[in-house]
Order: C-alpha cells, then sequence, then structure tokens
C-alpha cells in the first residue's frame, strides 16, 4: 500500500465548491491551510487544487463542471474521498465482487494516475487510484 509507513496521506477529502477560490482563500488565510496546487479552466474555475495541513491534504474544485465526478457528486453529499491504491485494477474487482457500484472503470489518466470510481450503498463516491498528492 502506498503512503502510511512513509508518512504520505492515503486518504483525501476531494469537494466541489460552488465558488472555489473563495474556499481557498478561506481555508488558506481563515484556517491556516498551504496552497500546494491549484489548475485553472479556461474560464477560471478551478479544475483541481490541493491544499495541505499538517500531514493531510484536501482536494478541491468548482462545483458544476462537466464529467463523470461533477455527475456523480450531484447526487451525493458536498464531498467524496480519493483513496490511494497501488493494484487499482484488483482492488475495483474486489470491490464489484462484494457488489459496490462501479462508475469509471480503471482508466490511465492524463496526469500518470490509474483510477476508478466508485458509489456505495449510502450514495458516497470514492476515487482510488494511484496518485499520491504532495509524494513526489
Amino acid at each position: 500500500m502506498t503512503g502510511g509507513a512513509s508518512g504520505v496521506p492515503t486518504i483525501y477529502p476531494t469537494i466541489l465548491y460552488d465558488d472555489a477560490k473563495a474556499a481557498i482563500r478561506t481555508l488558506t488565510q481563515g484556517l491556516g491551510f498551504t496552497e500546494e496546487a491549484v489548475y485553472e479552466g479556461e474560464d477560471g474555475s478551478v479544475l483541481h487544487a490541493e491544499l495541505s495541513l499538517g500531514n493531510g491534504r484536501v482536494m478541491l474544485g468548482s462545483r458544476g463542471r462537466e464529467g463523470l465526478f461533477a455527475r456523480a457528486m450531484a447526487g451525493a453529499g458536498p464531498a467524496g474521498v480519493y483513496v490511494v491504491v497501488d493494484e487499482v485494477d484488483e482492488h475495483c474487482a474486489r470491490a464489484r465482487e462484494f457488489g459496490v457500484e462501479i462508475l469509471m472503470e480503471p482508466t490511465d489518466q492524463d496526469y500518470g494516475s490509474r483510477d476508478y470510481m466508485a458509489r456505495d450503498g449510502e450514495g458516497n463516491v470514492g476515487s482510488f487510484g494511484t496518485y499520491a498528492p504532495g509524494s513526489g
């Protein structure tokens, strides 16, 4: 398993905001988080941001964008979770065998990760992949 003993977290809350730029200001200026990365779209929306506090990190972005994660989160709570796993395909297979709803099959991403997305019985959305923010 990635993380854990190495000190790199393996679970990351993923939060969508109506005004992600204001959320970043609140989290950094008001709550002491450190901005690690912010990627914006051509329209100025926050595609992806990473903020840290202590040895933890949160990933966030703008609500209302296109894509599978945005559609999955439309019917879910205000936050999802990203979990770092080494063996994505095996992890997905185990989840499927248990009856977990798979929203996205294991997919190689442009940024080098291999991810899949699932929804639990209560509607919570989780992404599982090899990308570990802050590990390199």
